[in-house]
């Protein structure tokens, strides 16, 4: 009985990340973002929209760790060893994600030109 309900679980996990996998729509994969010229001009720019993963990539990750531990802590020890997995997925989970690797972000110095 056991397995067969874990079974279900993966299959109704692995289903739902097709939701994830779907390609957006093409409107949807573009915004347009303020840029600044050397005159101080102000024009915009069609930019393309950043990807699920990487807007999301600190809650995706601690998700992740903490279904991973949670899956592994149920097989081993039971309902108690799940809730302990999950703690220690989600503790390995946030030391990965936020201190060894960190995000990053790009900033850009603008510079403008008086006359």
């Amino acid at each position: 009985m056991k397995k067969i309900i874990i079974s279900l679980v993966m299959m109704i996990l692995f289903g739902g990340m097709f939701m994830f996998a779907a390609p957006e729509a093409v409107e949807a994969q573009s915004y347009y973002t303020k840029r600044v010229v050397r005159n101080g001009r102000v024009r915009y720019v069609r930019v393309r929209k950043p990807s699920y993963y990487r807007r999301h990539r600190n809650r995706i990750n601690m998700a992740a760790g903490t279904a991973g531990g949670a899956i592994l802590g149920g097989l081993i020890g039971g309902r108690k060893g799940a809730l302990i997995g999950a703690g220690a997925g989600l503790g390995g989970s946030a030391l990965y994600t936020y201190k060894f690797n960190p995000k990053t972000r790009k900033y850009y110095k603008v510079r403008r030109y008086r006359r």
